[in-house]
């Protein structure tokens, strides 16, 4: 078994608690469908937000609405680039598995499919 990185990203319309756990939840559980991911086999999952997304940490959708209780978190903040896409959410789950790393799905939501157009 291996330690592969499922990436993913959305963005928010506003930085309150409601949309950022909202649209982390949406974006988490498609990434682990896509992926079949059982929860038994995540390692650890860092989400990262920009500076303008501060009103709830994106963990909390993975406690409260997924119920993910025994996977280590961590919230981190993105470097402030003046050109980055604003009032995004990123994802990286560590997951250990079989697969293949060109059998990943990485998923990007909402205005963050602009990051990854190679992967429409």
């Amino acid at each position: 078994m291996f330690v592969r990185g499922v990436r993913g990203a959305t963005t928010v319309l506003e930085n309150t608690k409601p949309e950022i756990v909202k649209h982390t939840a949406e974006l988490l559980e498609r990434m682990i469908d896509e992926n079949n991911i059982d929860s038994e086999n995540i390692a650890s999952i860092i989400f990262t937000t920009t500076s303008d997304v501060y009103n709830e940490f994106p963990a909390v959708a993975a406690r409260e609405i997924l119920s993910l209780h025994s996977v280590p978190l961590l919230n981190m903040q993105e470097i402030d680039n003046p050109n980055g896409l604003k009032s995004c959410i990123r994802i990286l789950i560590h997951w250990n598995t079989e697969q293949k790393q060109s059998e990943i799905k990485h998923v990007y939501l909402n205005e963050a499919t602009a990051l990854r157009t190679d992967l429409k």
